[in-house]
């Protein structure tokens, strides 16, 4: 290469790298250097639980895991009898876990095998206007063999729905009035939406039972306790919204 031509190729070169360094300075300006305001809104709504859940856990030993599995789902088959004949619809009836493990205890430092254990949970879902049968369905748990793992307030999917659209539509509102506010504290006015960001829906079921690990005629009663004493009102769901607009 001829020295001319390498002067050639180093002017060349070096007005590329000073083009991309302004692409880079424009496209990656700070926001905070931006004639633009962020803002976060959030919202409180108030739901009325609609659903009560009922879990229970069955667990059976045996020196086998096909002896396991069978007395388990023996306790399992007589739960969901007494379930429907309670008037609980069988779809309502779900099963959330169900495993069979090598069931060990250590003795000096030694393995010892005592067989399997069967773990089968699940929950029955009932309307809050069904609420009168909470007892009964506690006492065919305890009849079946089975023990009470908790008992919830809940939303349906549809009300979860429903109340998540309502909290996102006003905390965007939130968001928007206090973005309006500061761009008049600096007598400006709120131009177009440059980005926005959600947080999660803050929807978590309300406990009013949880197991004490007590036994299951012990935990039932306490269940039953708890839940008399407990009436559905409205709970709180939070959403929050962070917004940045650009002030003109």
């Amino acid at each position: 290469m001829t020295k001319n031509n390498a002067i050639v190729v180093s002017v060349i070169v070096s007005v590329a790298v000073i083009v991309l360094a302004l692409i880079v300075l424009f496209v990656l300006k700070p926001t905070s250097s931006l004639n633009s305001v962020n803002v976060q809104g959030y919202a409180v709504v108030k739901a009325m639980p609609d659903l009560i859940t009922v879990s229970f856990s069955i667990e059976t030993k045996n020196k086998t895991s096909a002896g396991a599995t069978t007395s388990n789902n023996e306790i399992y088959d007589k739960l969901v009898a007494e379930l429907i004949a309670l008037g609980i619809d069988r779809k309502e009836i779900v099963t959330e876990s169900f495993n069979v493990y090598p069931n060990y205890d250590w003795n000096n430092g030694k393995q010892i095998d005592n067989g399997y254990v069967a773990s089968h949970v699940l929950k029955v879902e009932l309307s809050v206007n069904e609420s009168n049968k909470i007892s009964e369905i506690i006492d065919a748990g305890v009849n079946a063999g089975a023990g009470i793992s908790y008992i919830n307030f809940e939303l349906t999917q549809e009300s979860q729905n429903k109340y998540k659209a309502e909290a996102m539509k006003l905390a965007a509102e939130d968001a928007r009035i206090k973005a309006e506010s500061v761009a008049q504290g600096f007598n400006k006015k709120v131009g177009r939406l440059v980005s926005t960001s959600v947080s999660d829906f803050g929807y978590y079921p309300w406990n009013l039972y949880s197991t004490s690990g007590a036994g299951r005629m012990e935990d039932a009663v306490m269940a039953k306790e708890a839940v008399t004493s407990i009436q559905p009102g409205d709970k709180e769901i939070t959403a929050s919204v962070n917004a940045v607009f650009k002030l003109r």
